[in-house]
C-alpha cells in the first residue's frame, strides 16, 4: 500500500458541494485506508495499491455516482507530493502568490513550451511532468491568464490548482504521518 493523495477538480463551489465526511466513506468504499480530508476544497489522503490511472478512473466513477456530477481526480502519491513542495522553483516577492496545477499527463514538449510562453511580466510557468508550478506577482485574481488559456494542456477539465502554501501544510501532515 501506497500512501496517496487525491486532489479534486472544482469541488465545494456552487453547488458543487462534496462534504468531507462523505468523500471519506466513498473513498472507503473503495477499499481504500486510512482515508482523511484536509480542508474542504477537495484534497483526500489514502493507502492504496494499483495504477495513478486506474485509482483515478475509479475515484471519479464513484464521485460522479455519488455527488451526480463529473469530479476530475488527480493522484499523486506521497513521495511525488513532497517532490512538488521541495523543488520551490520561485523566488516570491511580498504579495506574490505560487499555484502548482496537476495534470494527468505530462503534456507533449511542443505543448509544454507553448503553456510555458504564456508566462508574461505577472504570470510565470514552469512545466514540470504532470505538474506545472504558476508564480504570480500578486494575488491569483489579478492574473492575465483565463482557463481557456490552459485548454491545449489538458481539456476543459484537465487540470486543477492549489495553492503552494497548503500543499506544503498537507505535506507536512502526511509526511510526519508516514
Amino acid at each position: 500500500m501506497t500512501t496517496r493523495i487525491g486532489f479534486l477538480r472544482a469541488v465545494n463551489l456552487g453547488k458543487r458541494t462534496v462534504h468531507s465526511a462523505r468523500l471519506i466513506e466513498v473513498v472507503s468504499g473503495l477499499g481504500h485506508g486510512d482515508v482523511w480530508t484536509y480542508i474542504a476544497s477537495g484534497n483526500v489522503v489514502f493507502d492504496a495499491a494499483g495504477s495513478r490511472a486506474d485509482l483515478e478512473a475509479a475515484l471519479e466513477e464513484a464521485f460522479e455516482a455519488e455527488f451526480a456530477f463529473e469530479v476530475t481526480t488527480f493522484v499523486r502519491t506521497a513521495s511525488e507530493l513532497h517532490a512538488v513542495v521541495e523543488e520551490d522553483p520561485f523566488d516570491l516577492g511580498p504579495g506574490d502568490t505560487h499555484y502548482v496545477t496537476f495534470l494527468k499527463d505530462p503534456p507533449s514538449a511542443a505543448v509544454g513550451k507553448e503553456l510555458e510562453g504564456l508566462s508574461n511580466d505577472f504570470d510565470t510557468i514552469l512545466v514540470r511532468g504532470r505538474d506545472v508550478h504558476w508564480h504570480m506577482r500578486g494575488k491569483s485574481t489579478d492574473s492575465t491568464l483565463k482557463t481557456k488559456d490552459w485548454n491545449p494542456v489538458g481539456g476543459k477539465l484537465g487540470t486543477t490548482s492549489r495553492n503552494m502554501t497548503m500543499l506544503r501544510k498537507l505535506d507536512a501532515k502526511v509526511q510526519a504521518l508516514d
